[in-house]
């Protein structure tokens, strides 16, 4: 298959093509057809009590009137929300949870691995770090492939093909019971050679070690193409916190004079691709202000944004936490052996000096890679979680 046929076959649909006809099928998964069939859907009949009366909102309409939108996902459970047969491709995912999110932990599972290639917490995954109790009490998140909607509805556009098959899961590793509402829509069509796998890994740093930085992804192995990267930062210090630069390891980026066991800001070399600061990689610049309100300003746009300023109340909200994202959509950054990501926690202190700031910081990097996966650094516990 050509890259031509490959546009026109159900994926990489735009306003540019999306006229054009194609032999891809249509199939969508949620409570009401949990395995995506064709003729699946609407199957439900409302459950009865022990003399066989009907229970349930749709207990008076029976069977097709949203009998069952969602499910409990109990302290503990590993819950399947899609298991495919390939070859196809995951084309959107809706999803809304009751609970802290945080302690809902979404794992997505290429072509029989038993590594997964998605692993992190499910408003992490939305770009929502800070949004786990209340996810929009702090407002829109409106970009590409992320958004974040009244009221508390995540939604991402990520495409994400596979071969053979598709498995995608949520944990609930708190100790309390979660309501769980999804909708995961995809197609089954041929998938070419060319075409990689989608993956997220989370990773929090708490704090930053000093002299060290936080890493965002490490140990990526194969060819492929970042693609994007969505972090929580909170602040344990005074005065202006995003001078730290991103780095972009690639393709065995080291440099001979620091064999001798050197150590440089966190890395053992120097990258290919070094950004200038924290507001500059988000986009932003001289310190996200709103120069007439004198404060941070929320922003939100296709590529990149910071939506979310969660500001202490005065009572239980300690520190200033910023959720931001930027997504490498229109410019990935390729590599074609390895690839390591990291980020410095810089801030200033008086007199014009730089300090290295012991923050709190969490992120997750997006990108598509070969298979197989590396094993994923252990992901921290239900406490470690926490915000």
């Amino acid at each position: 298959m050509n890259s031509s046929q490959y546009t026109f076959n159900g994926l990489n649909m735009n306003l540019g093509n999306l006229s054009r006809i194609s032999n891809a099928e249509s199939r969508s998964i949620c409570m009401e057809n949990p395995d995506g069939s064709k003729s699946g859907g609407a199957r439900a009949i409302p459950p009865t009590d022990s003399d066989g009366k009907p229970l349930g909102a749709a207990r008076e309409l029976g069977q097709g009137w949203k009998v069952k939108p969602s499910t409990r996902v109990t302290a503990g459970e590993l819950f399947t929300l899609a298991d495919i047969q390939g070859p196809g491709a995951i084309q959107s995912i809706w999803m809304t949870v009751t609970g802290y999110n945080r302690h809902a932990i979404l794992r997505i599972h290429w072509d029989g691995q038993e590594q997964p290639s998605v692993e992190c917490p499910l408003g992490d995954f939305f770009a929502s770090p800070y949004a786990s109790r209340e996810p929009f009490r702090f407002g829109q998140l409106t970009s590409l492939p992320v958004c974040v909607n009244p009221g508390s509805a995540y939604s991402c556009f990520w495409e994400m093909p596979f071969r053979k098959h598709c498995r995608i899961t949520l944990e609930n590793i708190s100790p309390d019971d979660i309501q769980v509402y999804h909708q995961i829509n995809y197609t089954l069509t041929d998938i070419p050679d060319d075409a990689a796998y989608f993956h997220a890994q989370f990773r929090r740093t708490n704090p930053v070690p000093k002299g060290d930085v936080h890493t965002i992804v490490d140990g990526v192995k194969g060819r492929g193409h970042y693609v994007g990267t969505a972090m929580g930062w909170q602040t344990n210090h005074d005065h202006w916190w995003g001078e730290g630069e991103i780095k972009f390891y690639m393709d065995g980026d080291t440099d001979p004079a620091l064999s001798d066991g050197q150590k440089i800001a966190g890395s053992t070399g120097f990258p290919t691709i070094c950004g200038t600061g924290t507001e500059d990689y988000f986009l932003g610049s001289y310190n996200f202000e709103n120069l007439d309100t004198k404060q941070y300003q929320e922003y939100t746009g296709p590529f990149a944004g910071m939506p979310h300023v969660l500001r202490p109340d005065g009572l239980y909200q300690a520190c200033t936490r910023f959720a931001m994202y930027r997504w490498h959509i229109m410019d990935p950054i390729r590599f074609k052996q390895d690839l390591k990501v990291t980020i410095q926690a810089l801030g200033w202190l008086r007199h014009g000096r730089f300090r290295q700031s012991r923050d709190d910081l969490s992120s997750v990097a997006f990108w598509y890679q070969t298979l197989p996966t590396a094993l994923f650094p252990e992901l921290p516990d239900l406490d470690e979680l926490e915000i």
